[in-house]
């Protein structure tokens, strides 16, 4: 498959999926507001359908929403809130010491293989000014996902039946997912591609870029994060 999977696979039944099952940004929106405090004008990468975006526009920061997938893109776009939704990949942020902050948050870090995630935290801390906070919610660390790797599983959302099986690459630290779709006569078989990272390899990745972790909490009550937690949030700031 091509290292480029990400362009294609967020189509289709997928996408109505993902909305389907996406769980309320609630908490994670009042996280990010203690984060961000008054700042300005917000980045969002990988935004998917503006989960987080949209109630952050309408608590009175300066949006922009950046995606691959012109699919989720048109979700977001039906929300009734100024946002500058912009399809780009994740590598690819043309700004310079613009954003007060950014966040990625849902399961996109990893997707553009380890390189082009190096790449894309380099993005990151490209667009920031000094001072301006990254955080960062993931659950494919390997302290996340190793313990209690899931290899199989279904899920049934509204009229989707979902179906996964997982394989871990050891050699090359990687997670392949085949996702099945299902609904009525229909059917998608799409696979995805996640590169793995331990919590102290993004610790150095983010260091090696200007941005110093100043902490890494396993949810957004600030819970600690220790092995086996289910999500990694990292708040980190532009030295």
């Amino acid at each position: 498959m091509s290292s480029e999977w990400f362009h294609d696979f967020f189509t289709g039944i997928a996408v109505d999926f993902w909305v389907a099952i996406a769980p309320s940004p609630d908490d994670d929106v009042t996280f990010l507001r203690s984060v961000f405090g008054g700042a300005d004008e917000i980045l969002d990468v990988a935004c998917g359908a503006g989960r987080h975006t949209v109630p952050l526009a309408r608590a009175g920061y300066r949006m922009t929403g950046v995606d691959v997938s012109p699919s989720f893109l048109a979700h977001a776009r039906k929300a009734d809130v100024a946002v500058d939704w912009q399809q780009r990949d994740m590598r690819d942020l043309p700004w310079r010491d613009r954003f007060d902050g950014a966040l990625c948050f849902g399961n996109s870090f990893g997707y553009v293989g380890r390189k082009g995630t190096r790449d894309s935290v380099a993005a990151v801390a490209r667009v920031l000014k000094r001072g301006a906070a990254f955080v960062l919610e993931t659950g494919a660390t390997a302290e996340s996902l190793l313990p209690s790797l899931q290899q199989r599983r279904w899920i049934e959302a509204n009229d989707i039946l979902f179906l996964s099986s997982s394989r871990y690459d050891a050699g090359e630290s990687r997670l392949d997912v085949e996702y099945t779709f299902v609904r009525g006569a229909t059917r998608e078989t799409k696979v995805a591609q996640t590169s793995i990272f331990t919590v102290a390899e993004l610790r150095e990745m983010f260091e090696g870029y200007g941005l110093a972790i100043e902490a890494t909490y396993a949810s957004p009550h600030r819970d600690p994060f220790t092995l086996g937690a289910p999500r990694l949030i990292v708040v980190a700031r532009k030295r």
